[in-house]
């Protein structure tokens, strides 16, 4: 297993270890677990770029990485943004109370939604051997999503006070936009390549 593999299977090994500190309040520590696992969290993503940097610089691109990749991102983001929502003292700081835990559950659910879409228009592509490459949109909306997470996580503890309250407007500012962006560069992906979808006659797919 080459090394841009390793890492991207570190990434995987980091998501139990992130949950097990973000629950460590159910064990009686101090809130500064959200504190901690925000740094995991932002540890684990920065290794996104990285593996994906020393494999096209070294030429180690390899199925496997291809495939792991993209699935380590995805449960990485989809873990935090449940956990958070079984402990949405980041969404309801708000002056609408619930109602932002509630808008806040509708946009994960958005986001999970427009990944399970995507990876499904992926793996038809897949079939048909055609490679679908990342879109800017689609960077930008990884960019702000990994971002509003670690901040929401960050300021968790110090939701009560006036700094951590303006920390969490920003995550919370970064996770609207986040959501804009997953339904636009959703919808931009499978719209560029709709060509995919598209069917030779006796059945046999586009290349």
């Amino acid at each position: 297993m080459n090394l841009p593999n390793k890492i991207t299977l570190t990434r995987i090994f980091m998501i139990p270890v992130f949950i097990a500190v973000f629950y460590l309040e159910v064990f009686g520590a101090t809130p500064w677990q959200y504190l901690i696992a925000a740094g995991i969290f932002v540890l684990a993503a920065s290794t996104d770029a990285l593996d994906g940097h020393i494999a096209r610089s070294r030429h180690l691109v390899t199925d496997l990485g291809k495939f792991l990749d993209p699935i380590a991102d995805k449960v990485l983001v989809s873990t935090a943004l449940i956990l958070m929502l079984t402990r949405p003292v980041a969404f309801s700081v708000t002056p609408f109370g619930q109602w932002g835990t509630l808008a806040a559950g509708i946009c994960v659910s958005v986001i999970l939604a427009r990944e399970l879409i995507v990876s499904g228009f992926r793996l038809i592509a897949a079939g048909k051997k055609v490679v679908l490459a990342a879109d800017k949109l689609g960077k930008m909306k990884t960019v702000f999503q990994d971002v509003s997470i670690a901040l929401l996580l960050a300021a968790s503890p110090w939701a009560g006070e006036l700094g951590g309250q303006i920390v969490l407007y920003i995550g919370l500012a970064c996770f609207a936009v986040c959501t804009v962006l997953t339904v636009l560069s959703g919808v931009n992906y499978i719209v560029k390549n709709k060509a995919v979808l598209k069917e030779e006659k006796g059945g046999e797919a586009n290349g």
